[in-house]
C-alpha cells in the first residue's frame, strides 16, 4: 500500500511546487529537516543561526588547531629552530633568473618556474615582500607557515564538506579526528613540506566543498552564486599549483559525467562545472608559458566531448524508452569523442610533458548502476532516499574512482583516504542515511524518524569519545617528545661542497641528491629529479649508469659529455638490499643493459666488468686513471673527474 501511495505523494508535491509560496515553504522544510511550527519563527531562526555559528566556529577552530599541531610536531620532530642554516635553507630568486635558468643544469637553459612548478614559491615570495615580513621573520619560517596554514584550510574544507552532506557539524568533527589519526595515509607533509601536492590539495578540498554545496537541490540563488565563484577560483588555483592536477580533475569530471548520466537532476549545473574546467585549462595554458600538457590532457578532451554530446542530444520526454536508449548512445558517444579528440590534439599540438603519466590512466573502472524513476525535487527525512541527492551520488562515484586509482598506484592513497574519512563521518552522522537503512530493513517497531535522529547523534558521540580516550594521549605524547633529525653525513657533504669545491664545478650523481645539492649549495648539477622533460629523463638514465656494470671508460665518457667535474657515489644505492628481486636500481640497470638475465630464479651474468660503484672505491687501474677520490664519509664518496688522464700500470 505504501508503494502505491508513493507516486501520488510525489505528484502532489510537484503540483504544490508550481506556486512560489509553496516552493519557499518546501525549501524551508528541507533545510530544517523537521516541520517548522508557524507560531515560533524567531525561535527557529535563532536555532538555525546558532547551528551555523557553532559549526563555522568549529570548522575554523579545527583548521587552526591542526595547523598549530603540525607546526609543533614539526618542531619537536626535527628540532627545526636549532638547525644550522644549511640544514633548513631555502632561497628566493628573481623571476627572470628562474624562467631563463642556465645555472642549475649543465649545458641546458631551463624554465624552472614551469618545469619545477615553482608558482607556489613565486606567490610566497611576493607575499613575503609585500607584507613586510622580511623585517620580521626568516623566509623559511614564512614559507612553512604558509604550507601549514594551507593544511589547516584543507581540514576546514573537509569539515565543511562533511557538514554539507550530513547536515550536522558533528560529522565535520569526526572527519577531522579521523584525518589526524590517519595522517600517515591522509597527507605527505610529514615526509617533505615543499611537495607540490601540499600546496595544491587544500585548494582541491575547497573546490570539492564548493561543488558539494553547488549540487545541493535546495540552495538559494546567493548561495549558488557564492559556491560557483569559489569553485571557479579554487579550480584554477589548484591547476596552477600542481602539474598533475588536471588528472585528478579528470576523475572528477568522470564522476560528474556519471552523475549526469544516471541522475535526472542537476544536469545544467554539471555543465556549468564543465565550463569552469575549460576556462581554467585555457587560462592555465596561457599563464603557464603555453603549457601544452594542458591542451593534450584527457580532461580537455572529455569536457569538449561532453559539450558536443549535449549539443547533439534530442529533446525527448524523460522516462520513455527512447530517452533510455538516447542515454546509452550518449554515453558511448562521449567515450568515442573523448578518444578521438585526444588523438587529434596530440597530432597537432607538440607535447612532451607528463607523457609518463598517461599509462596510469589506462585503467578500466566498472560501474553498474540503475536508472530509476524521476526524483522528487525535495526529499525529506521521512522519505529515506539518500541516493536521491546529487551531491551524495557524486561523492560516492568520486570516492570509488579515487579508491580504484589508489589500489592501482599505492603511493596515491593519500588522495583517497581523506575522502574515506569524510564519507565515513557522513555515514554515521546523517539522519537521512539511517532512515534509508531503516526503510531497506522495513523497521516498524520503533518510529524510524525518531530513531534515525537519535542514532545520528549518539553514534558519532560514542565514536568521538572512544577516539578521544584512545588517541588524544598519543597525540600529546608526540608533541611532548623531543626528537632529532640526524643526518650528519649529508650535512658534512654539503659543507664540504660549499667550502672546498670550485664555484664553477658541476656535480653528477643520483637526481634526488642533485636536487638537494642545488637547493643547499647552489652549485650546478648534471640532472634533476624532474620527469616532464625528455632530455632530463635521458640524462638521469645515463648518469645512473654509475651503479651498473660498465667500464671506467664508458662512465668517464658519459660524465664528461655533460661537463661534470665531480661524481658522487651513494653507498645506499650501491649496496642497496631490497626484499624484492629485480626492483633495486642496480637490478633495473643490469636488466636494461642486458648484463643480467633472470630465468626461473637463476641469474646469468654477461658483463665482463664489475659494478662501477664498487670497483671505483678500490683505487686501482684503470679507475684511478679517470677518477680521483677527494672526499668520503660513511654514506658518500666524491670523485674528481680527471681532465688529464694518466694511465697507470
Amino acid at each position: 500500500m505504501a508503494e502505491e501511495e508513493g507516486p501520488t505523494v510525489e505528484l502532489r508535491q510537484r503540483k504544490k511546487l508550481k506556486s512560489s509560496e509553496n516552493k519557499e515553504s518546501a525549501k524551508e522544510e528541507k533545510i530544517s529537516d523537521t516541520p517548522i511550527p508557524e507560531k515560533a519563527p524567531k525561535h527557529v531562526l535563532f536555532q538555525r543561526f546558532a547551528k551555523i555559528f557553532i559549526g563555522c566556529l568549529a570548522a575554523v577552530t579545527s583548521g587552526m588547531m591542526y595547523a598549530l599541531y603540525l607546526s609543533a610536531y614539526h618542531e619537536r620532530k626535527f628540532w627545526f629552530s636549532n638547525r644550522q642554516e644549511l640544514e633548513r635553507e631555502i632561497t628566493f630568486q628573481g623571476v627572470y633568473e628562474l624562467t631563463h635558468n642556465n645555472k642549475t643544469v649543465s649545458l641546458k637553459t631551463i624554465n624552472a618556474v614551469q618545469q619545477m612548478s615553482l608558482y607556489p614559491e613565486l606567490i610566497a615570495s611576493v607575499l613575503y615582500q609585500a607584507t613586510g615580513s622580511n623585517e620580521i621573520i626568516e623566509p623559511v619560517y614564512f614559507y612553512i607557515g604558509i604550507v601549514f596554514g594551507l593544511q589547516g584550510i584543507y581540514v576546514t574544507a573537509l569539515f565543511v564538506t562533511s557538514w554539507l552532506m550530513s547536515g550536522t557539524w558533528l560529522a565535520g568533527m569526526l572527519t577531522v579526528a579521523w584525518f589526524i589519526i590517519n595522517r600517515v595515509d591522509t597527507t605527505r607533509i610529514e615526509y617533505s613540506i615543499p611537495l607540490r601536492e601540499n600546496w595544491a590539495l587544500p585548494y582541491f578540498a575547497c573546490q570539492i566543498a564548493a561543488l558539494t554545496g553547488y549540487l545541493k537541490s535546495n540552495l538559494n540563488t546567493y548561495g549558488e552564486r557564492f559556491c560557483y565563484l569559489l569553485m571557479s577560483a579554487s579550480t584554477y588555483t589548484f591547476m596552477m599549483m600542481w602539474e598533475y592536477s588536471h588528472y585528478l580533475l579528470f576523475l572528477q569530471a568522470i564522476s560528474l559525467f556519471l552523475l549526469d548520466s544516471f541522475s535526472l537532476e542537476q544536469s545544467d549545473k554539471v555543465h556549468e562545472v564543465y565550463k569552469i574546467y575549460i576556462f581554467s585549462l585555457f587560462l592555465g595554458y596561457l599563464l603557464q608559458f603555453e603549457n601544452s600538457a594542458l591542451l593534450v590532457s584527457p580532461l580537455l578532451s572529455l569536457v569538449v566531448a561532453l559539450m558536443l554530446a549535449k549539443c547533439l542530444q534530442l529533446n525527448v520526454k524523460k522516462g520513455t524508452f527512447i530517452a533510455k536508449i538516447m542515454k546509452v548512445i550518449n554515453f558511448y558517444l562521449v567515450c568515442i569523442l573523448t578518444v578521438i579528440l585526444n588523438i587529434i590534439m596530440k597530432m597537432f599540438v607538440p607535447h612532451k610533458e607528463n607523457g609518463h603519466m598517461l599509462k596510469f590512466l589506462e585503467v578500466k573502472f566498472g560501474l553498474n548502476m540503475t536508472n530509476g524513476k524521476s526524483l522528487k525535487e525535495t526529499i525529506t527525512l521521512e522519505d529515506g532516499r539518500i541516493g536521491g541527492r546529487p551531491e551524495i551520488i557524486y561523492h560516492v562515484i568520486h570516492t570509488i574512482l579515487l579508491g580504484s586509482l589508489a589500489m592501482v598506484i599505492e603511493g596515491l592513497k593519500y588522495l583517497w583516504t581523506p575522502y574515506v574519512c569524510m564519507l565515513a563521518a557522513f555515514g554515521v552522522c546523517s539522519p537521512e542515511l539511517w532512515m534509508t537503512l531503516f526503510k531497506w530493513l522495513r523497521l516498524r517497531t520503533v518510529h524510524p524518524v525518531l530513531l534515525a535522529l537519535i542514532l545520528s547523534m549518539a553514534v558519532p558521540t560514542i565514536i568521538g569519545l572512544s577516539l578521544w580516550k584512545e588517541f588524544f594521549p598519543r597525540l600529546m605524547t608526540e608533541l611532548m617528545e623531543l626528537q632529532e633529525f640526524y643526518d650528519p653525513d649529508t650535512v658534512e657533504l654539503m659543507t664540504w661542497i660549499k667550502r672546498q669545491a670550485p664555484v664553477a664545478a658541476v656535480f653528477a650523481g643520483s637526481p634526488q641528491l642533485m636536487g638537494a645539492i642545488k637547493l643547499c649549495t647552489g652549485w650546478m648539477v648534471t640532472s634533476l629529479p624532474l620527469y616532464n622533460d625528455d632530455d632530463l629523463l635521458k640524462r638521469n638514465e645515463n648518469i645512473y649508469q654509475i651503479y651498473s656494470k660498465r667500464s671506467a671508460e664508458d662512465i668517464y665518457k658519459i660524465l664528461t659529455s655533460y661537463k661534470a667535474n665531480y661524481l658522487i657515489v651513494e653507498d645506499a644505492i650501491c649496496n642497496e638490499v631490497g626484499t624484492m628481486r629485480g626492483c633495486r636500481v642496480k637490478d633495473l640497470l643490469d636488466i636494461a643493459n642486458g648484463h643480467v638475465v633472470c630465468e626461473e630464479g637463476d641469474k646469468l651474468t654477461y658483463s665482463k666488468y664489475g659494478r662501477f660503484c664498487h670497483e671505483v672505491k678500490i683505487n686501482y687501474s684503470p679507475y684511478v686513471n679517470y677518477f680521483t677520490r677527494v672526499y668520503w664519509n660513511r654514506s658518500y664518496f666524491v670523485y674528481k673527474i680527471n681532465t688529464v688522464i694518466s694511465f697507470q700500470s
